[in-house]
């Protein structure tokens, strides 16, 4: 534990006493605002960001520590741990470091290569290896033995190419090298799948790509992994042209790494296909799918990161106040929903009115507007920005225009994860004599009064303010979201008089059960007066 807290202290430039106080505040359970806020002299002042780096990395070098732990378990187990494996694996610093070097002691499905240790083929793998200058068949001829499986001379070469090609893949250093050289040279090249132009149209600008792998923005990257998740474009690692007879950059590393190189002698034919297919067969797949999966993950971070900005600006935008408040949702043949809520945001009254297509009732629409407002006292229109959301703005122009004694306004606000929160739990509770429909209008006029007291009754992935969101992990952005609404809420407070529970439940030190009693008692009571 020590090391790493070292670790994460010296990634956050902050000495090693903080990050241990603030990983025994977060083992206890406390959250990550209430630390930031009501610990500080714990933790020495480490803000919200340093803390939920800390966290994120808290939780990788665990994971991290775990696996270390098992791999030398099972490694020793085999009775194939060395001092000098044992140090290496104690200091990589990444999972991907830790599995290469696990590599070759994972247990796996019988091999060709080791099927043809078990043939007895390793002497002959060892010697073509460190004396090249022996003739490939000659020795093979001594190893062909049909009761071992070894029917012929080729069949011998076959098997000790084998075991080279899985010594060689199965090297943490070679492998290393090799990730870190494609890292910086390798493209991504994306295709169309013939016969899928049409279908996948939506993909055109991927139908022929090519682009450096080290500077793929996010964007494009899930783009193209949709595309082949769909079955619309195939993608593939390279590295520069291939020419015909020419040896592959990596090969050359291969090759290099080991010590193989041609200078005509009898074996150094049979080494170099023995490096050819170690690249095209073991190394190039394994490597790929690292690769890209290592894009993805970085584009998938960058995009929820997007997304926990967007949701952050969104939460926080400007609140109109509390001033009643009238709230349209959009709708053409089933008719716009009206909601009019005080300024506390109780419901008063709610209509569903049809000024569009088919029906057409505009000036009839207007006339039960214009009694509403008078009868509420209502100061802003909140208009749902789905479905009509033009048309509907335009009846709200035009009802300002004709009873200008109402003194209105008219706001256009998002409508996205209405719907959600509309056939939600949560509201049902809230409403649960209310059409779903109508709980929608309700929704739009209060996240006009107040933004973050409304969208936090709704899953952040349902307010839409990111791209690729069903793309990358739902884990992953269920808890960068869920961090960034408990960060707004705690950045800014909450009215305890007029707070929901899903409000309450998100403050530093409550939870649904306390939030539940406050409103509760509150409902029983009347306001809170006094902080005691």
């Amino acid at each position: 534990m020590d090391s790493i807290n070292s670790r994460i202290a010296e990634e956050l430039g902050v000495r090693p006493q903080q990050v241990a106080a603030a990983v025994a505040l977060l083992d206890e359970g406390s959250t990550v605002p209430f630390i930031s806020r009501y610990r500080k002299e714990v933790t020495g002042s480490l803000d919200d960001t340093q803390l939920r780096h800390l966290e994120e990395r808290l939780r990788y070098l665990r994971e991290l520590d775990e696996r270390r732990v098992s791999i030398l378990a099972s490694i020793e187990e085999q009775g194939k741990l060395t001092p000098e494996l044992a140090r290496d694996i104690k200091l990589a610093d990444t999972k991907t470091r830790l599995e290469d070097l696990y590599l070759p002691y994972k247990q796996k499905r019988r091999t060709k290569g080791q099927i043809a240790l078990e043939a007895g083929l390793g002497e002959l793998a060892d010697d073509l290896f460190n004396d090249p200058s022996l003739a490939p068949e000659a020795e093979a001829a001594r190893f062909v033995d049909a009761d071992k499986g070894v029917a012929d001379v080729k069949a011998a070469l076959e098997g000790a190419k084998y075991i080279l090609m899985e010594r060689f893949a199965e090297d943490a250093s070679l492998l290393d090298k090799l990730r870190s050289f494609l890292k910086q040279e390798a493209v991504i090249s994306a295709r169309v799948v013939p016969g899928k132009e049409e279908e996948g149209a939506k993909f055109r600008d991927y139908f022929e790509h090519d682009e450096p792998l080290k500077s793929m923005p996010s964007h494009r990257a899930l783009a193209i992994f949709r595309g082949r998740n769909e079955g619309f474009l195939s993608s593939a690692l390279k590295v520069g042209e291939e020419l015909p007879g020419a040896m592959h950059p990596c090969e050359l590393m291969i090759g290099e790494r080991f010590g193989i190189q041609n200078q005509n002698r009898p074996a150094d034919k049979w080494l170099a296909e023995v490096v050819r297919w170690t690249w095209k067969v073991k190394l190039y797949s394994h490597l790929e799918t690292d690769l890209l999966g290592e894009l993805r993950d970085g584009a998938e971070t960058e995009a929820i990161n997007v997304f926990a900005h967007n949701l952050h600006d969104l939460l926080l935008a400007a609140p109109a106040g509390q001033r009643a408040t009238m709230g349209l949702d959009p709708g053409l043949r089933t008719g716009c929903k009206v909601a009019v809520v005080d300024a506390t945001g109780k419901l008063l009254d709610y209509a569903t009115v049809y000024p569009h297509v088919p029906k057409n009732q505009w000036d009839q629409t207007i006339a039960v507007l214009a009694a509403l407002c008078a009868k509420h006292s209502v100061d802003l229109i909140a208009i749902g920005n789905g479905t009509a959301s033009r048309e509907t703005d335009k009846l709200a122009a035009d009802l300002i225009k004709k009873y200008p004694g109402l003194k209105m306004t008219k706001v256009m606000v998002s409508e996205a994860g209405a719907s959600v929160y509309s056939a939600s739990e949560l509201a049902a509770k809230e409403f649960p004599d209310l059409d779903v429909s109508i709980r929608g209008a309700v929704s739009i006029a209060r996240r006009l009064q107040d933004p973050l007291a409304e969208l936090v009754k709704i899953d952040p992935k349902s307010i839409g303010v990111g791209q690729y969101q069903h793309d990358v992990s739902q884990l992953k952005l269920a808890r960068g979201l869920d961090a960034v609404v408990e960060d707004c809420v705690n950045a800014v407070g909450v009215d305890v008089n007029t707070a929901s529970v899903a409000l309450l439940a998100r403050i530093s030190g409550l939870n649904t059960t306390l939030a539940q009693n406050i409103v509760a008692h509150r409902d029983e009571n009347g306001a809170f007066k006094t902080r005691a």
